[in-house]
């Protein structure tokens, strides 16, 4: 089932990312340059590890992960985390656990579109051709 998330996607939109990275502790000038970026996001699948690279003019990260199996992980905005991705009906779940802290990002198909959920807003890319 997550080989159909297998794909490069790029970004369409966001909704309340700002508010997402600001609930993260991130700071204005990160947030300013991260919510003008349009990353591209390439999920690949070799067996059972899963890659998930993006790619942006502000920032590249790369994670590879088996599902069901906790991971070490620095973010974006340089966080270092444990993280799990499971798939649930359809979904891979994504959680990030740090200093007692804990955030869930959900990515699904929907219409062709990958939607990526996290607290307080979305992320929309389409595949590209």
């Amino acid at each position: 089932m997550a080989d159909t998330f297998v794909s490069t996607w790029k970004l369409l939109n966001s909704k309340n990312f700002d508010d997402y990275m600001k609930s993260l502790g991130v700071g204005f000038a990160t947030r300013q340059v991260a919510s003008m970026t349009k990353p591209t996001t390439i999920i690949e699948k070799n067996r059972n590890t899963i890659l998930i690279k993006t790619y942006s003019t502000f920032k590249n990260t790369e994670m590879s992960f088996q599902l069901g199996m906790q991971f070490d992980e620095v973010t974006a905005d340089d966080r270092k985390v444990k993280s799990i991705v499971i798939l649930d009906g359809g979904k891979l779940v994504h959680v990030q656990r740090w200093d007692g802290q804990e955030t869930l990002l959900t990515r699904e198909l929907c219409d062709g579109k990958l939607i990526l959920a996290f607290t307080h807003g979305t992320r929309t890319y389409k595949k590209e051709a």
